[in-house]
């Protein structure tokens, strides 16, 4: 987003942004969200700013002097928040199998949602993780302040936790609030691939909407209808496949709450793709991880069946071999 402002794809005229108030020298914060809003403001023909007592002050890029805002609103509400979920048992047990792939001293990429922190509840007895992520919300809390994240060992921003937005409840919003350990940065920036490599043991875990036998994996649609964007997916699984020892992690349930198999011998008809099966490395779902790394097609459907739910197994492993045979 921040390159398709810059390179003039989408002009703006208005940038409406929300920010902390100004402190003794005129700087606000953008607070929860950088993302490709500072591409937004200097882009911008006028900047209207909604200001917020209770938008926490993160620092980084995030730091705006009111010079750059041409119109202010001042209003006091709450910061949208989102409750975090227990995880199911299913959850739980692919966080078990995440958590079993991260080496101390790795660095973290996470999602949104009950996976990611199921797979955080499993790092209480990490030492020195890093975190360089899009976002994080409230799971990685406990894990900084029990000196299990601390960043020491990152190949970029050493010593910081680097995210380009936060999404969680209060407690996440007061803990980043003034906290020199949290640096916001441009999407631009966190996301890119280049950078990202560069924290060795770099750990990038993401899920998807169905994944087929070759490794393919949609994540952004069901079928032809969107789903949600590509988000951070294919940046963070390819910088991570580039890293020392890093380790591209894509994990699911094995079924829809439908029923449906997730794991798939073909995807739905205009599926898209957001993870090439050139960059996947390992899959998980409740029943297993699947490491892709180096293998056949043959033994990534192989593989990849065994992980799949017992009940669609055979129907799938079918599908895919008569796929093949007709072709």
């Amino acid at each position: 987003m921040p390159n398709l402002f810059r390179k003039g794809a989408i002009p703006l005229d208005y940038t409406l942004i929300h920010v902390s108030p100004p402190d003794l020298h005129g700087y606000c914060s953008l607070g929860v969200s950088v993302e490709a809003t500072l591409a937004a403001i200097q882009l911008s023909k006028v900047v209207i700013a909604q200001v917020n007592p209770n938008m926490p002050r993160t620092f980084g890029d995030s730091i705006l002097h009111i010079s750059e805002i041409d119109y202010i609103v001042s209003v006091d509400t709450p910061i949208f928040e989102q409750q975090i979920e227990i995880p199911s048992a299913v959850e739980s047990k692919i966080g078990t199998y995440i958590a079993s792939l991260i080496d101390d001293k790795s660095t973290l990429q996470m999602g949104i949602g009950s996976i990611p922190n199921a797979a955080l509840s499993n790092l209480k007895h990490h030492k020195d993780l890093g975190l360089h992520t899009e976002m994080f919300s409230d799971g990685v809390i406990d894990l900084i302040e029990n000196g299990i994240i601390t960043c020491k060992h990152k190949g970029i921003g050493k010593g910081k936790a680097l995210a380009t937005f936060l999404i969680g409840s209060k407690r996440l919003y007061d803990f980043v609030d003034n906290n020199p350990f949290i640096e916001m940065r441009e999407s631009s920036y966190v996301n890119d691939t280049s950078v990202i490599r560069r924290n060795p043991k770099m750990v990038a875990i993401n899920s998807a909407i169905e994944v087929d036998l070759t490794g393919q994996v949609c994540a952004d649609s069901i079928g032809a209808r969107m789903y949600s964007g590509v988000g951070g997916q294919m940046d963070f699984i390819r910088g991570a496949a580039l890293s020392e020892g890093g380790k591209a992690i894509i994990a699911l349930p094995s079924t829809t709450k439908k029923g449906e198999s997730r794991i798939v011998p073909f995807l739905k008809q205009g599926a898209g793709v957001v993870t090439t099966r050139s960059h996947t490395q390992f899959i998980i779902t409740e029943y297993g991880i699947a490491d892709l790394y180096g293998k056949t097609l043959k033994q990534r459907a192989a593989s990849l069946v065994n992980i799949a739910h017992p009940d669609h197994r055979e129907s799938i492993d079918k599908q895919h071999h008569d796929l093949l045979k007709n072709n």
